[in-house]
């Protein structure tokens, strides 16, 4: 028979869905399950989007440009400059989501057995990520007790080797909803400077930022123009994961210019995706206030009735809608999945994602789980009163 390659036997399964084959299982069986698992939002999409794709009157759904239509890169760059990053339309490429602008950017500047630091627990997909581009996860640790900050720069600047090309960040963070302030960028702007690295930065969820604090980009801090790369999508901004369509953005004309390579081979991002994407740039200021409202009133709920509960320690995220916690078990791959297989309370169970596949490091993460506040303030009450009920359970 013949063999699967090395590198598809490393890829991991993704923590986020490999359980949906149990919780698709409970469905059928009638059982509600609510989904904690997945940063898929239940806000609306904006309706100057849908209505972009609803009234085109396009007659042959054609090739768009490699690097995105000239008017979409137009009005993005003046929505960067509107937010305080200084950047022209030919500073971005666009891709097909944010995923593609990581992969084709690992691509234009590291090459197989380089490495890259990326504090963790990270979004589980960098090291699917690194392993198709045969690029090696150096980790560094940050910790619940301290709310999952930015590890001390000693600790990044004690990994560096000749084989060091980048680190890379998610700010705000996905799992752990984690806002780096501005001295903390201006840390590692620092460092990779003095290093000759490359800062990447997952910027996804820029605009859910809470408690009267600001994002502070990599792209406004001067002296780094050469080393800095925005990592962007629609997905989590207008609620269109659908849509397929994040970008590249840099100051560094030679890694645009590899970049594009892998555009080109790929042909193009999607015509359709492109259409509503454009068209959500003109969305309300209104809707982000309604929706960062929202974020906020349901992370507090979650983190109340979550403290209520003995033995769980839970870190407060004052960005994205993600927070990392601590149960008292001893591997949460198996409790999630018991949860979806065998316990039920009012025919109901939650789904969660066992927080192990956000990190690189071996043994870590085993106690831990990621839950997205997507769902409204009611379904995460039952939600963690499910998850009471299933700790009482399972313990005994």
């Amino acid at each position: 028979m013949p063999k699967i390659s090395t590198k598809g036997g490393l890829m991991p399964l993704s923590p986020i869905r490999k359980l949906v084959p149990f919780a698709e299982q409970a469905k059928k069986e009638g059982v509600k399950v609510f989904h904690l698992n997945i940063g898929q939002p239940d806000i609306k999409t904006p309706d100057v989007a849908l209505n972009a794709i609803r009234n085109s009157n396009l007659e042959v759904l054609e090739y768009s440009r490699s690097e995105g239509s000239e008017t979409y890169r137009e009005k993005l760059s003046e929505y960067y400059r509107k937010n305080n990053i200084q950047i022209d339309a030919d500073n971005i490429i666009i891709t097909t989501g944010g995923s593609e602008a990581l992969l084709f950017t690992f691509g234009s500047i590291m090459d197989l057995g380089d490495e890259v630091i990326i504090p963790e627990p990270f979004y589980a997909n960098y090291n699917g990520f690194s392993i198709a581009q045969g690029v090696k996860v150096v980790p560094v640790f940050s910790g619940i007790d301290s709310n999952f900050a930015l590890p001390p720069i000693a600790d990044f600047e004690a990994l560096i080797t000749p084989r060091t090309k980048a680190i890379l960040i998610c700010n705000p963070g996905n799992p752990t909803g984690y806002l780096y302030s501005k001295d903390e960028i201006q840390q590692l702007a620092a460092l990779v400077k003095k290093h000759d690295l490359f800062l990447i930065a997952d910027e996804v969820y820029r605009e859910f930022t809470y408690d009267g604090l600001e994002h502070y980009s990599v792209m406004q801090e001067e002296g780094i123009e050469t080393n800095a790369i925005i990592i962007d999508s629609v997905s989590k901004r207008y609620s269109m994961c659908g849509a397929r369509i994040g970008c590249i953005v840099t100051r560094n004309k030679s890694v645009l210019n590899t970049a594009m390579k892998f555009a080109q081979a790929r042909l193009s991002p999607p015509t359709y995706g492109l259409i509503a994407s454009e068209a959500a740039l003109d969305t309300p200021k209104s809707y982000f206030s309604e929706v960062i409202n929202e974020y906020v009133e349901r992370r507090n709920v979650l983190i109340k009735e979550l403290k209520k509960i003995d033995g769980v320690k839970v870190a407060t995220p004052n960005g994205a809608f993600y927070c990392i916690v601590e149960l008292p078990v001893l591997n949460t791959d198996d409790f999630a999945q018991w949860m979806l297989e065998s316990f039920r309370l009012n025919n109901q169970t939650i789904m969660v994602a066992p927080a192990s596949g956000f990190y690189s490091t071996p043994g870590l993460g085993k106690n831990q789980v990621r839950i997205a506040y997507v769902i409204n303030k009611e379904d995460l009450k039952t939600a963690v009163a499910i998850l009471k009920a299933a700790l009482n359970e399972y313990s005994s």
